[in-house]
């Protein structure tokens, strides 16, 4: 767990502020937002309070045990400090989107919005500048069934994969700046064109091998 405690110091810190805040908050709170960027469900000061840093805490507990079941964990003594870089980059990002709610619900000038962008954003150039250093394993990077068969079609779908993760991240950024109306929407359409991209390429990739393997 040590390799950790950026991710825990960082959820920490994000459920100290929830419980300085609490007695300021009033006793129903928004906690979800819909595609039009308002308000759109709600809960106890409580659970907005606690929910978030516990599943974050239970997340780390989770990223701390993969590396010792995955089947191919000799993987990770070639990428495990991109694996750890990512953890704790997705526990701080969560972490800051957990402020950011709790600041709303205290009446602060926060745009949900924007700092979902710009924190979700972030996180997708980081994870694609890293995508190529990422090694065959169960946990981690595009797994499918054509990159999991092969360790050269692992190679060759992570390094476009990491240039659709890059442009998705940029996108969610500027879109996170200029809130727009539809941002919500963009904001799934990247994310989903981000995966999406790869796993394709991934089919193609494979049977081009299987067509030359035949060949030969």
């Amino acid at each position: 767990m040590r390799k950790m405690i950026p991710g825990l110091l960082a959820l920490a810190a994000a459920l100290g502020f929830g419980i300085w805040a609490l007695p300021g908050l009033p006793a129903q709170v928004a906690s979800h937002w819909g595609l039009s960027g308002a308000p759109d469900g709600w809960s106890s000061k409580e659970t907005l309070v606690y929910l978030l840093p516990l599943f974050g805490i239970g997340i780390a507990l989770l990223l701390a045990v993969v590396p010792r079941v995955d089947p191919r964990r000799a993987s990770f003594e070639l990428h495990g400090g991109t694996y750890w870089t990512v953890a704790n980059a997705s526990l701080v990002v969560l972490a800051g989107i957990h402020v950011a709610l709790i600041a709303y619900n205290l009446g602060w000038p926060v745009r949900i919005n924007q700092i979902v962008g710009v924190a979700v954003g972030g996180l997708f150039i980081l994870i694609g500048n890293l995508m190529t250093r990422m090694r065959p394993n169960w946990f981690m990077g595009i797994r499918t069934p054509w990159t999991l068969s092969s360790d050269t079609v692992w190679r060759k779908t992570h390094r476009v994969g990491g240039y659709a993760f890059v442009v998705a991240g940029l996108l969610l950024v500027a879109m996170g700046f200029a809130q727009p109306a539809w941002f919500a929407g963009m904001l799934i359409a990247a994310a989903f064109g981000a995966a999406l991209v790869p796993v394709i390429y991934s089919y193609f990739v494979w049977r081009r091998e299987q067509e030359g393997w035949g060949r030969g």
